[in-house]
């Protein structure tokens, strides 16, 4: 963990009936000081939407070889590379190499990020996924962030309903190819 970087605690409770995976989860996560609110609680949204066994974060912003979300099966392969943000041609690339499954969750526009990888070459483009949630939904999220966060998570027929300290929101999960 790096210098400067602020620990947040999340109390999750996770009902994705779209996928049947009800948990209750308890996650650490360290916002590092060059990271945004926005990334980090996109970060941890993308966790809880891929959760499965095996899931873990990374060291975020600060990893270079490494996505913001990875899961690994027991023998240690890379089973899912997951990135947050608007990651480069580069990282997709490496991802795709190293990983069965690569996917891509942004708080930005979704056309501007996949845009920034129209022409590039990336193995298995075709294949790798972009999420994004509606314009507003992630800030709204990380505004109602504390250092201690109760969370509520639902998703039903590809919407994302949460409640955050109180706030409730909701936001259909954007979905399109990366290419």
């Amino acid at each position: 963990m790096a210098i400067g970087a602020t620990i947040h605690t999340f109390t999750v409770h996770l009902a994705d009936v779209d996928r049947g995976v009800y948990e209750e989860l308890s996650l650490r996560t360290a916002r590092q000081s060059a990271e945004t609110t926005e990334f980090m609680m996109t970060r941890v949204l993308a966790y809880c939407l891929e959760h499965e066994e095996g899931i873990a974060f990374s060291e975020g912003i600060a990893a270079t070889d490494e996505p913001a979300v990875f899961v690994r099966d027991l023998t240690g392969s890379l089973l899912a590379w997951i990135e947050v943000g608007a990651p480069d041609a580069g990282r997709l690339h490496q991802g795709a190499l190293a990983a069965d499954r690569v996917a891509v969750y942004t708080h930005r526009d979704p056309e501007k990020v996949a845009a920034l990888w129209a022409g590039k070459r990336i193995h298995r483009g075709g294949e790798i996924t972009l999420y994004a949630f509606e314009p507003g939904f992630v800030e709204a999220a990380a505004a109602a962030l504390e250092r201690r966060t109760e969370l509520t998570l639902s998703v039903t027929e590809r919407r994302i309903y949460l409640d955050i300290n109180g706030t409730s929101l909701s936001s259909a999960i954007l979905e399109r190819p990366a290419q």
